[in-house]
């Protein structure tokens, strides 16, 4: 039970600290779309997303209004394209078709986002999966709010390196077609391993193939009342300090089950899971890096980092857990650069680096992201910052991602705007000697020995 005192503190943290519900994301299977003619296919696409999330946006406002609970977004997930657009597709233009079909879709029901847009490559590439992964560029040049990302390893599977050494040259390709936005394509464009079917968040979300026909994911956060929670407990010893991340969590997620289940009882649609993840905005107290400093540190990327970090996370993960039927998707603490203030500060001051936050991967919730780097940083570069993140989240068992942002004609020292949610990040630099030999071999990393349980 909820006694008035914690109804008290869950509205103050809404009006004066930041909580808000981050999304409701509505999972749409499109298997039962499958067609070999491209435009019945585009057609059935249209139709199937539309009937399921024509109410969506209205009733994400209405549960908003009534309890008093901002819900920031509204968005839709679907079955990764490349396993939906292969019988039809023959060509990259075929499947940017297919983008350009839920963009259209996505702008009349009115979401912010619409992800899946996506190829599972984690052992090997089908003909469909190549033919997706090179229309991403025009894909996402041509497309206002579609989300695209591919799967390019496993703790099962391994790596597969010939995805690794392709995805970093259509990172890079994107950039050159969005470079009059600041290359605003690579936001919209994330590499995995390990990524979970039922993940509400984008750029990553797409819907499992095993989720049923369709689903109500939501995604809470909530760095500002952390740190606020914190900020009682100053100077106090890491056992009170564990305990109060753990109890706000647990309030915060709380929030997001009460929005799941009203969302998936008006829209009979079923309730799948409550993602908590602190995912920072660029908002001023709305940030993870702000609850590593009120944790202790000067800055993030300080000595005592990583610690903070993962003891945070532990923390963050062991609350939630207790406050919702179904937690899933990353849930624990997101570290982007662009959508941090913190973040973004500590690199400024030259706390933060590179390398440091790979480190920081090693026990956060997802990886490198929104990381901003230098427009002329080689293909293989990319592609070797991405196996290295592939390689912490195969060993680990964890999810891990990379979305790094290469702005074209803009180097070290600059500032690149997004706007928005996304932010602003300065460019970070790329470590300048070469892994050209090593992303050039091909084939796949062999999984670890930890992976042959069954």
């Amino acid at each position: 039970m909820i006694n008035i005192f914690e109804v008290a503190e869950t509205n103050q943290m809404i009006e004066k600290e930041n909580l808000d519900v981050r999304t409701i994301t509505l999972g749409v299977s499109l298997l039962d779309c499958v067609d070999s003619d491209l435009g019945r296919l585009r057609e059935k696409i249209f139709r199937k997303i539309y009937d399921a999330a024509k109410d969506l946006v209205k009733t994400g406002d209405e549960i908003s209004r009534e309890f008093g609970i901002p819900i920031v977004n509204k968005r839709i997930s679907v079955t990764p394209a490349a396993l939906v657009g292969g019988p039809a597709c023959k060509s990259a233009e075929d499947f940017a078709s297919v983008a350009r079909t839920l963009d259209d879709v996505a702008h009349e029901v009115g979401v912010n986002f619409i992800g899946g847009y996506s190829a599972l490559v984690s052992k090997g590439m089908t003909e469909a999966d190549k033919l997706l992964i090179e229309s991403i560029p025009l894909a996402l040049s041509t497309t206002e709010r579609v989300c695209s990302s591919v799967n390019l390893g496993s703790t099962k599977t391994g790596i597969n390196m010939d995805a690794v050494k392709l995805m970093g040259e259509i990172i890079l390709r994107t950039a050159e077609y969005t470079k009059d936005e600041d290359s605003l394509g690579c936001a919209k464009l994330v590499v995995f391993c390990n990524a979970p079917d039922d993940n509400p968040f984008m750029a990553g979300a797409f819907h499992g193939v095993t989720e049923s026909d369709r689903i109500i994911n939501v995604g809470v956060s909530g760095p500002g009342a952390v740190k606020t929670a914190l900020g009682k407990v100053r100077g106090e010893n890491f056992e009170v300090l564990c305990e109060t991340i753990k109890k706000t969590a647990f309030k915060v997620t709380r929030v997001g089950q009460l929005v799941a289940q009203e969302a998936s009882k008006r829209l009979g649609v079923p309730f799948g899971i409550v993602d908590l993840s602190l995912a920072p905005t660029p908002a001023i107290g709305d940030s993870v890096a702000d609850i590593l400093c009120e944790i202790g540190l000067e800055y993030a990327g300080a000595p005592g980092t990583t610690a903070a970090l993962a003891l945070l996370n532990d923390q963050v993960k062991k609350g939630g857990v207790m406050a919702s039927s179904y937690v899933g998707g990353l849930s624990g603490a997101f570290i982007p650069v662009s959508e941090d203030q913190g973040m973004i500060d500590a690199v400024a001051a030259g706390a933060l680096t590179l390398e440091k936050l790979e480190a920081m991967t090693c026990v956060c919730s997802v990886g490198l992201d929104m990381i901003a780097i230098p427009g002329d940083t080689k293909a293989s570069a990319i592609a070797g910052i991405i196996a290295d993140e592939m390689a912490i989240g195969m060993v680990n068992q964890k999810t891990t991602a990379v979305r790094l942002i290469p702005v074209i004609g803009k180097g070290v020292g600059e500032t690149v705007e997004f706007g928005g949610l996304l932010g602003y990040a300065p460019i970070m630099p790329v470590n300048r000697f070469s892994c050209d030999a090593f992303v050039n071999r091909g084939g796949r990393i062999p999984a670890p020995i930890h992976s042959f349980k069954n």
